[in-house]
């Protein structure tokens, strides 16, 4: 019961990108190769609803699970890691034709051969988390 309202959200969080087609593989693809504006469209128009969402936060003070105020940055911005991980997360992204937050309404639609990308990437995170002492952060 306590996780009632996470399902909830992740609902109705599946249900709009599915209904917007950004679950849709030619949608993806069609981004990537600058062809249609429509995932361009959706991508622009979260960034900016969570950007409003995260200052109406702030000066609300709400603070996240681990008491900082939300938004609040805990480490210093680094430039390399962000390159690395947003160009690994790219590369995944156009690679599998999904992004990770699109998989789960993908199978919940019947797509049973999304079972491989999720294989692949729980074994990309368990690799991190073997090698994470290792790295720089």
């Amino acid at each position: 019961m306590k996780y009632l309202s996470f399902l909830i959200v992740g609902l109705v969080f599946g249900l709009t990108i599915t209904k917007a087609e950004a679950v849709s593989w030619f949608r993806i693809q069609e981004m990537f190769q600058f062809q249609s504006i429509h995932m361009f469209g959706i991508i622009g128009s979260a960034v900016v609803f969570g950007v409003l969402l995260v200052a109406l936060l702030r000066k609300l003070g709400v603070k996240n699970a681990d008491g900082q105020l939300v938004g609040e940055a805990p480490k210093q911005p680094s430039v390399v890691r962000y390159l690395a991980g947003g160009t690994l997360f790219g590369l995944g992204w156009a690679f599998a034709g999904i992004c990770p937050s699109m998989l789960f309404p993908l199978l919940g639609t019947g797509l049973p051969s999304y079972l491989v990308i999720l294989g692949a990437m729980l074994l990309g995170t368990f690799s991190y988390g073997v090698v994470r002492d290792r790295l720089p952060h």
